[in-house]
C-alpha cells in the first residue's frame, strides 16, 4: 500500500486549414478526439464512480505518440453541452492550430467539429488539453499526453507517461464539487483537489525489475497544485524540462518541483531489490511523504549495469540568440486576496479593485484584466525579448508563454536551461 486515504464527510484526502462543420453521422475514426461525458473510477473501489468530461471516454485521454517531424491530425468532435477547444501544450505550431478560444480560434460549439493539423517539430513530452474555460474543463478531465519521439531515442526497458493530477470530489456522491467559480479559490491559490492520483488512478502501480532502466515522463496536469516529488529505490538523471533536452543529463540529487503544466523527463534505474517497492513519492500538505506511483519490484534484469545515458539530441532552432539587442519588457502581476491591486483596465474601463471583485475578477497582468483590444506588446517574428515578470501578489503563479522558447535569467545574470512554449 503506497499511501493512505482518509475519506469522511469532512474531508476527502489522499496521502493546416481548419473549419467548423456539423458533426458527421458516421462512426468516429481513429483520428477523432471526441469530447464527451463519461463515468470513471477516480476514487478507490467502494466509492461511487465520477462523471468526468473526457476525450473518448477515458481520463486522461489516450496517449498520442508521433515521431519528430511527423504530422498530428486530429478532429475534435464536441459531444459536450458547452463549447470547447484543444491546446497542444508546448508545441511550436501556427496560431491557427494553437486552440486558444477567443484568441487563436473560436470555440467549437456543441455538435460541431474542428480539424487540427500541424507538424510536431520538437521531440519531447507535451500534452493536450481544453482551452475554453480551461479552469473548469481541464479540472473535469479534458487532457491527455502528447509524446513526440526522438529518431534516436535512449535505450530503456520501459517508457512510462505519468500524468499527475488532483480532483475536488464529494466523498458521499463521488462527483466533482461544482463550485468552479468559488470566490475563495479564485482569489487565493486556486482550486485544490482533495484526491491526488496518476493517470486517473488513486494508487498507480507499475511493476518493474530490479536493475531495469525506465524513462519517466512526468506531467503536472493539476489546475493549481505545485507538486514536490522525490525518488525511493530509483536513481538516475533528469534529461529534459518542459520537453526541451538538457545539455547534459543531471543527476537526481534533490526534490523535483513541478508547477501546473510543467513536465520533466527522467531516466532512472531501479535500485530496489526484488520483493521491495520502488516509488515516486509526493510531499503532502501535512509535510508527510506519500506514494504517488509504486513500482513493485518483480524479478531482476539480466545483463551488465548500464552507463550514464547520453544527452538527448537537441531540438532544431534552439541555439542561444544574440542577447545584446534584446528588447526589455516589464509585466507586473497584481491582485488576489491580500493583494495590492488598486486599479486595472477591464472591458475597456478603468476599475478599482472592489468594482473588479463585483465582476468576479481578482487578478491583473500589466494593468489589464482579461483580453484587451490592444496587445501587451507587438513583436517581430524571431525577435529576442527580455521579459521581467514581477509577482506583487502573495501567491505563487505558473506563467505560460505560448509559441516562444525561453530561458530563466538567474539573479547573477546566468541563463537557465531552455524551456518550451506552453
Amino acid at each position: 500500500m503506497m499511501g493512505r486515504l482518509n475519506l469522511t464527510r469532512r474531508g476527502f484526502c489522499a496521502g493546416g486549414v481548419a473549419a467548423f462543420s456539423v458533426r458527421p453521422t458516421w462512426a468516429a475514426t481513429p483520428d477523432d478526439l471526441t469530447a464527451r461525458k463519461a463515468r470513471v473510477q477516480l476514487a478507490p473501489d467502494g466509492y461511487p464512480m465520477t462523471e468526468v468530461w473526457s476525450y473518448d471516454g477515458t481520463l486522461p485521454g489516450r496517449t498520442i505518440r508521433v515521431g519528430q517531424g511527423e504530422r498530428v491530425t486530429r478532429r475534435l468532435v464536441n459531444d459536450l453541452d458547452v463549447p470547447t477547444s484543444i491546446h497542444w501544450h508546448g508545441i511550436r505550431i501556427d496560431n491557427a492550430m494553437d486552440g486558444v478560444a477567443g484568441l487563436t480560434q473560436d470555440a467549437v460549439p456543441p455538435g460541431h467539429t474542428f480539424d487540427y493539423d500541424f507538424v510536431a517539430p520538437d521531440a519531447g513530452t507535451y500534452w493536450y488539453h481544453a482551452h475554453t474555460n480551461s479552469m473548469e474543463q481541464v479540472a473535469r478531465g479534458l487532457s491527455g499526453p502528447l509524446i513526440v519521439e526522438e529518431a534516436d531515442a535512449p535505450e530503456v526497458d520501459a517508457d512510462e507517461v505519468l500524468i499527475l493530477d488532483d480532483w475536488l470530489i464529494d466523498p458521499d456522491s463521488g462527483q466533482f464539487f461544482d463550485d468552479f467559480n468559488q470566490p475563495m479559490a479564485l482569489s487565493h491559490a486556486g482550486r485544490m483537489g482533495n484526491l491526488i492520483g496518476t493517470n486517473g488512478q488513486y494508487q498507480l502501480e507499475l511493476p518493474a525489475q530490479s536493475g531495469a532502466r525506465l524513462r519517466l515522463r512526468l506531467i503536472n496536469a493539476a489546475n493549481a497544485r505545485i507538486v514536490v516529488l522525490r525518488l525511493r529505490g530509483l536513481s538516475g538523471w533528469s534529461v529534459a524540462l518542459d520537453g526541451m533536452p538538457l545539455a547534459a543529463p543531471e543527476p537526481m540529487m534533490d526534490e523535483i518541483i513541478l508547477a501546473p503544466a510543467q513536465r520533466i523527463d527522467l531516466i532512472v534505474d531501479v535500485t530496489a531489490p526484488e520483493g521491495e517497492t520502488a516509488a515516486l513519492l509526493r510531499l503532502d500538505d501535512d509535510d508527510q511523504w506519500r506514494g504517488q506511483v509504486a513500482f513493485p519490484v518483480r524479478g531482476t534484469r539480466s545483463g551488465p549495469r548500464r552507463d550514464r545515458p547520453a544527452a538527448l539530441p537537441p531540438n532544431p532552432n534552439t541555439a542561444l540568440p544574440d542577447l545584446t539587442a534584446a528588447r526589455s519588457l516589464d509585466m507586473v502581476m497584481e491582485g488576489g486576496a491580500m493583494g495590492r491591486l488598486g486599479m486595472a483596465r477591464y472591458q475597456g474601463r478603468d476599475m478599482g479593485f472592489r468594482d473588479l471583485i463585483g465582476q468576479g475578477q481578482f487578478w491583473s497582468l500589466a494593468g489589464q484584466v482579461g483580453l484587451s483590444d490592444e496587445p501587451f506588446a507587438r513583436l517581430d517574428r524571431g525577435e529576442v525579448v527580455r521579459l521581467r515578470i514581477e509577482n506583487r501578489t502573495v501567491f505563487a503563479h505558473a506563467m505560460h508563454l505560448h509559441g516562444m522558447h525561453f530561458r530563466k535569467v538567474a539573479a547573477d545574470g546566468t541563463l537557465g536551461p531552455l524551456r518550451a512554449p506552453s
